[in-house]
């Protein structure tokens, strides 16, 4: 290991649960790669909405935390055991605890290498987002021409990659949206249809897009707000597959209105059960960069903040004013090795 590294590093913190106050940047001291880890300097770390849960202790974490799972950068040192990596490396991650920070001691066996061409900001961005847009429409639904997909936040940024995974796929999509120019993102990114849910009814609308057939797919990460209205939606057999609670959790929900609505199929996946092995991680991984350098997934950032403004990227994110991928820049190199 390195010895001239800094002793302390930034890293953005919470003492307690509650709102985008909560958060608060501390000098910690840098931690030192234990057997099976490497010691990542962080160029770029996403922001996610899983972030906000942790936050404000709908998915539990032990306090003091550190948040942040994903992030980009170079291994700056190695504990014993590492075989596959070594300082100089490009990595990326996103299932590691404590990104929002200057450097994260992180797992072997959880980083994957970043190809030529990409830079630290494209990986950090197609990490979560993009393994999330993939597991959806390649494994929890295999998509194909003959579905019709409905994805809320469609401007978000899983939304604009699920459009292009799914419309690569061949199916219909129809994205919703709350601005005309969220709408003009979705309708760029491949969606056939959008909806500005904010003047229109969604489930209204998609019976009249599809002319009374439902769409067989209905992606909702908005959760509590468009749950039931979601299921309205689906054609018979159709599958709702709910991946997140950006408006809160969908508390409530008897099985037999699934068979009511038409023997409905309803999943409440999360990505880290698609990418538990090495195996699946590096592969979904793989595919993803692949099709980036490709051309054929556009990953758009739509913001960038610096580490310690982690609180205004909360606030944005929560009040739906972002579109694309959402980075914090931890500062400069402030003395370690590259």
């Amino acid at each position: 290991m390195q010895q001239d590294m800094q002793r302390n590093m930034q890293a953005v913190r919470i003492h307690e649960f509650g709102g985008p106050e909560a958060l608060c940047i501390e000098e910690l001291a840098t931690p030192c790669p234990r057997a099976g880890e490497a010691l990542v300097k962080l160029e770029a770390v996403g922001v996610n909405f899983i972030d906000t849960y942790q936050r404000k202790g709908l998915y539990p974490v032990p306090l003091p935390a550190t948040l942040g799972l994903e992030g980009a950068g170079s291994v700056v040192a190695t504990g014993p055991e590492v075989r596959s990596i070594k300082p100089g490396d490009r990595v990326a991650f996103a299932d590691v605890r404590g990104a929002y920070a200057e450097c994260v001691a992180a797992p072997e066996q959880r980083l994957v290498p970043i190809p030529d061409g990409v830079s630290a900001d494209t990986a950090a961005a197609a990490m979560l987002q993009g393994m999330t847009a993939h597991y959806l429409s390649q494994t929890t639904c295999k998509l194909g021409a003959q579905d019709r997909c409905l994805i809320h936040a469609a401007a978000g940024g899983v939304g604009l990659l699920l459009i292009q995974m799914a419309r690569n796929a061949g199916a219909f999509v129809i994205g919703t949206c709350s601005s005309e120019a969220k709408a003009e993102l979705a309708s760029a990114a491949g969606a056939d249809a959008v909806i500005l849910y904010t003047e229109q009814d969604f489930k209204t609308e998609v019976q009249r897009i599809t002319a009374g057939e439902g769409v067989t797919v209905a992606y909702d990460s908005v959760g509590k707000a468009t749950f039931e209205d979601s299921l309205d939606c689906l054609a018979r057999r159709g599958r709702m597959v709910l991946y997140g609670n950006a408006s809160g959790p969908v508390t409530e929900c008897n099985p037999a209105s699934l068979a009511s609505r038409g023997s409905l199929f309803l999943t409440r996946p999360t990505l880290f059960d698609y990418i538990a092995s090495r195996e699946e991680l590096v592969e979904r991984s793989s595919e993803v960069f692949r099709w980036v350098r490709e051309g054929s997934l556009d990953l758009r950032i739509g913001h960038r903040y610096p580490l310690a403004e982690a609180r205004a990227a909360h606030e944005a994110l929560e009040a739906r004013r972002t579109t694309g991928k959402v980075l914090l820049k931890p500062g400069a190199n402030r003395g370690f090795a590259a």
